[in-house]
């Protein structure tokens, strides 16, 4: 116990967010407490807000969290990949298997969206979804540049149904309890999203 109590105050934070996020993936965030908090990681209340002025802090450190890993994971999946729809098959491969490793994001992202009085984290929130869409939108453009969607297609409508598709997937996996077969769904699910936006090949498969 000692050690845990000695951890330096970054490692601390740090631990105090994986606990979070692990918590997310159990029970509802809008029902987590600092002293569930507190308990899974073996420490008082009182240590817990040595670290944090308060438990919205506590929010802001696990969405900058969730954004720094997510999009650190699809920009190094993208990365060296030439063909814009591949690299996009790349990105969402790559957060599906961010979310099957971490089945608590999707809860604290979506619980941040519906506050009923938006905070600093569910302002990050949206900044990362904007962040993601501008990512993706990028390659979209990419993508029309070659001729490989189809004419017409709204781009922005086309980035945002990526995201749609993801959480739709997620949805899935949280009604059915299975949340690691996420990443066996989501060839068949990006197929659905590809066919819908390319260019027509002339009945390729």
């Amino acid at each position: 116990m000692s050690q845990r109590q000695h951890l330096p105050a970054d490692e601390r934070r740090e631990r105090t967010v994986e606990a979070v996020v692990a918590l997310c993936g159990e029970e509802d965030p809008a029902t987590l407490t600092t002293g569930r908090i507190a308990q899974r990681m073996g420490v008082t209340q009182g240590a817990l807000f040595r670290h944090f002025p308060n438990k919205e802090a506590i929010w802001e450190a696990v969405v900058a969290w969730v954004a720094e890993r997510v999009m650190a994971r699809v920009g190094a999946a993208a990365e060296g990949v030439e063909d814009p729809l591949q690299a996009l098959e790349a990105m969402f491969r790559a957060h599906v298997a961010f979310i099957a490793e971490h089945p608590g994001v999707p809860r604290v992202l979506m619980g941040q969206l519906q506050q009923p009085r938006p905070g600093p984290a569910s302002r990050m929130v949206k900044g990362l979804l904007a962040s993601y869409r501008q990512r993706l939108t990028g390659r979209l453009e990419e993508a029309r540049r070659r001729g490989q969607l189809r004419p017409g297609l709204d781009l922005d409508a086309a980035a945002a149904q990526f995201i749609g598709c993801l959480q739709g997937l997620v949805l899935q996996a949280l009604i059915d309890g299975d949340v690691a077969g996420i990443v066996d769904r989501a060839p068949a699910a990006f197929d659905l999203y590809r066919h819908g936006i390319r260019a027509d090949r002339g009945g390729e498969a």
